[in-house]
């Protein structure tokens, strides 16, 4: 081989050897892509993994059976207090108002002197009819002498029958106007006497609504206007007044002794601020006829009220017994939901979901227990606690609890 052939030949050797490293190099580069491209996949999936949600956890609510107990049948009903007697004083006579004798809000007695009137008109028109009866009385004297001389001379021939009749009548006269006379002192002495405004009756007294000097206006059979000065209320005893709806009374009346001869049934009060029942009153009305608009019938208790603690006006709740013991379900008070007119209870069904029911609720019990009449079983699991968390159609996952009853201190 010559030389032009081995250069040939070495180029052609260098060129195979070149390509053979390019391919190496193109190998050994598609080599670390895939690796990249591999760790990359498997580190997304990683991640993706890491930041799928977890499946959630089921809201956990408390159950319970309704609890079983033997109670008494009672009807719950709010009422409001009102005084037995109650005025407005207002004057029989007119005049200055020259004194207030009270402080607003006090307690005053019967007989307790008020207000006071200018009595000075009313003691002139006194000393009026006083001289009035005095002139009548001697007129009276005059006509009783003129007429024993008018008998005597007619005695005696010397007079006549006509002058006896006419001395007469004029004693009549004199004697009509002593008594009118005297009516007239009794009069003004009445208009005096009323100058001095008194309570009639023990109780509170409100506001005095006019004030010295002004000039009040009074009438004894209230033909004219008058002036208002205060009102007044008696404290002890209290009438509780409230309403029966058509059902209530129909369950009260079932016991036939109620309605003839008297009422004598207790009834048990709670103000709104208190929890236990400890007043008692006695039912002494129950009126007799519903009322048609509201179909409800209207009923009173008296309550007594030695130390004054109750006011006409307050709102409070009354519990009557209306029938002997009998068995009936209860659940918490916090468990009954209110749904417009009716109530819902919560249930939890044995696959977990959450089932309301419609239920009729009784009075309040101890514990702050709910009766129910109807609407419940006593295997109903009745959520008990977590009830935001119930709702209507949701699985949950039920827990079970105890309702506990406290038969003492009784809540209405």
């Amino acid at each position: 081989m010559n030389e032009t052939g081995n250069r040939r030949w070495v180029g052609e050797q260098r060129s195979r050897g070149g390509l053979r490293s390019l391919a190496k190099l193109w190998v050994a580069v598609g080599i670390v892509i895939a690796v990249v491209a591999t760790a990359w996949l498997a580190y997304s999936y990683r991640q993706s993994d890491a930041a799928a949600p977890a499946p959630a956890a089921l809201p956990q609510v408390v159950v319970s059976k309704p609890l079983e107990r033997v109670v008494d049948s009672r009807l719950g009903f709010l009422g409001q207090f009102s005084a037995v007697e109650q005025l407005e004083l207002r004057a029989q006579v007119g005049g200055t108002l020259t004194g207030i004798h009270f402080k607003d809000g006090d307690i005053v007695h019967q007989g307790d002197l008020l207000f006071t009137i200018d009595p000075r008109p009313y003691e002139f028109r006194l000393a009026q009819a006083k001289a009035q009866l005095e002139t009548a009385n001697a007129r009276l004297v005059l006509a009783g002498r003129e007429l024993h001389r008018a008998q005597v001379l007619a005695a005696k021939a010397f007079g006549t029958e006509q002058t006896v009749d006419q001395r007469t009548a004029d004693q009549r006269t004199g004697q009509a106007a002593v008594d009118d006379a005297k009516a007239q002192i009794r009069d003004a002495e009445f208009d005096l006497e009323h100058c001095r405004i008194t309570a009639p009756f023990t109780g509170r007294i409100g506001t005095h609504l006019v004030s010295v000097g002004n000039l009040i206006a009074g009438s004894r059979t209230a033909t004219s206007p008058t002036t208002l000065l205060t009102t007044l209320v008696s404290l002890d005893p209290i009438y509780l007044d409230f309403d029966m709806s058509e059902s209530d009374f129909l369950t009260f009346s079932r016991d036939p002794g109620r309605l003839k001869g008297g009422l004598a049934d207790k009834v048990e009060i709670a103000l709104g601020d208190e929890t236990e029942f400890a007043r008692q009153g006695t039912l002494d009305f129950v009126d007799n006829a519903l009322n048609r608009s509201s179909g409800t019938i209207h009923a009173r208790a008296t309550v007594p009220n030695p130390d004054g603690s109750l006011t006409a006006g307050v709102f409070a709740r009354v519990r009557l017994v209306v029938g002997a013991p009998v068995p009936a379900l209860l659940v918490p008070d916090t468990a009954v939901l209110p749904d417009q007119s009716q109530h819902l209870v919560m249930t939890v069904a044995p696959d977990g979901t959450v089932v309301p029911k419609q239920v009729e609720i009784g009075d309040l019990r101890g514990g702050g227990l709910r009766v129910i009449r109807s609407g419940l079983t006593p295997n109903d699991q009745v959520i008990i606690e977590g009830i935001p968390q119930a709702a209507p159609g949701a699985k949950v996952a039920p827990q079970v609890g105890t309702i506990h009853y406290a038969g003492a201190g009784d809540q209405g």
